[in-house]
């Protein structure tokens, strides 16, 4: 660890003598997955990497340049100045030291956990699911990683964390003939993952609901969609209207909409990046600015944007800490830890409300449709008719499509049943009405 802070020091001071301002980004990291595929484990391939990015400010303009592989400070520094005049006008300046609240984000557990404990988790995985439908041909994965972010600046600022990941998924294909069933589900942690259960339990669940095909559904119907649901059908083109960029664009339906009430007041959205534990979370972004937990909407009220250094200049206004970058780009506002807290409403009752309607449980693809706009339009994967109050079986050839501002608008329901999707956004199952639904040949 002193070596590489050693050579970040070295290529900042280096940028500093020919820039006006500068910073450097390293990430480092290892991940150790476990595959099955087809029942059978496939691969054990381990991954180690490391990579700098250099970012500048020279004569307004902002040049950048990044590597995986180490070769002196002068030629990471010479690439970012070629790039200056091309670079966009710098709206910002960089942070001076921060003051930030530890986020624990790391498990020594992570570390010491075996490969024979791995291997044995997938394994599990898959015999539990296979144990009540021996015919399903499933894929699992299991995998254990650690990371280790470091920023340093021209203006003093100097942070770093270490954050640690556990991760476990199980799927399975169910193929008789032309028709196909695909169930599976996953999770995320910055602690080991021991019990198969869980994941087992909600996969089997799918099964159940999924194992007969019902007739078909269309028209304008009431939907409910699982924590599954809501995130692959409704959070892009929410989210994507809170993106500092989209509202400078004036491409995002939220523009002039801070403190209007456009959805239900049941509804809420907040970004917390500050939950202990959480692979999402961060004690500070990407850019070295402190993350704090914050409204996006409040019963229903649009609250705030999203904005990092570059579009909150801009914008006239100040970074929320919601930078987000990989290594070789330059950093964009995003959602850390989306957080939709959840109703009193069980799942059974909201099946029960309904006597003609779907449940959304995974989509196919993000579809073709305007996700800036706040639509979605896509193939449901895996989605359950609803007869009379009750569950009647799978959806076939069937199509959702919708605005989120407008299924967001008048809610029948918030489900009690807040899931995590991927360790970074967590969300109850959501009742909507008025949902566009096609069944295709």
């Amino acid at each position: 660890m002193a070596e590489v802070n050693e050579i970040l020091q070295q290529v900042l001071e280096r940028a500093k003598a020919v820039s006006d301002q500068a910073e450097v980004f390293h990430i480092s990291g290892w991940s150790r997955p476990v595959v099955f595929e087809a029942n059978r484990l496939k691969s054990l391939v381990g991954r180690d990497s490391s990579g700098m990015a250099l970012r500048l400010i020279k004569d307004g303009r902002i040049g950048f340049s990044s590597t995986t592989h180490w070769d002196g400070a002068d030629s990471l520094v010479e690439n970012a100045l070629e790039t200056v005049p091309f670079g966009p006008k710098a709206a910002m300046d960089f942070p001076g030291p921060g003051d930030f609240t530890p986020i624990p984000l790391y498990d020594n557990a992570v570390e010491s956990q075996s490969l024979e404990d791995m291997i044995q988790l997938g394994q599990r995985l898959i015999d539990g699911v296979r144990a009540v439908e021996p015919e399903l041909l499933c894929d699992a994965s299991v995998s254990r990683s650690v990371s280790t972010l470091r920023l340093l600046n021209s203006n003093g600022a100097s942070a770093e964390y270490t954050r640690s990941g556990f991760s476990a998924y199980v799927g399975g294909a169910l193929i008789k003939g032309t028709d196909m069933l695909f169930l599976g589900d996953g999770d995320r942690s910055c602690s080991p993952l021991t019990d198969p259960d869980p994941l087992v339990d909600s996969v089997l669940t799918q099964l159940e609901r999924g194992r007969d095909i019902a007739s078909p559904a269309s028209g304008e119907l009431p939907v409910v969609f699982t924590p599954r649901g809501v995130g692959g059908a409704l959070l892009s083109p929410l989210l994507a209207g809170f993106n500092g960029k989209s509202i400078l664009q004036g491409s995002s339906p939220l523009v002039d909409k801070l403190g209007e009430k456009l959805l239900d007041e049941g509804f809420s959205l907040w970004d917390d990046p500050t939950m202990s534990m959480v692979p999402g979370s961060r004690a500070f972004d990407d850019e070295a600015v402190p993350s704090s937990r914050m409204p996006l909407i409040e019963n229903g009220v649009i609250r705030n944007f999203l904005y990092d250094l570059q579009t909150a200049g801009q914008a006239g206004t100040h970074s929320t800490g919601s930078a987000h970058r990989g290594l070789n780009s330059l950093p964009s506002p995003g959602v850390s830890v989306g957080i939709v807290p959840p109703g009193d409403v069980a799942f059974d009752d909201m099946i029960a409300d309904i006597q003609d309607g779907i449940v959304v449980e995974r989509l196919l693809g993000a579809g073709q449709s305007n996700i800036l706009a706040g639509e979605f339009n896509a193939n449901v994967l895996l989605g359950y008719r609803i007869e009379k109050g009750k569950i009647t079986g799978r959806l076939k050839n069937t199509v959702i499509n919708g605005n989120v501002y407008t299924v967001l608008k008048e809610l029948r329901g918030l489900g009690s049943d807040a899931t995590w999707l991927g360790g970074s956004f967590k969300t109850p199952s959501i009742y909507c009405g008025g949902v566009s639904v096609a069944t295709t040949n």
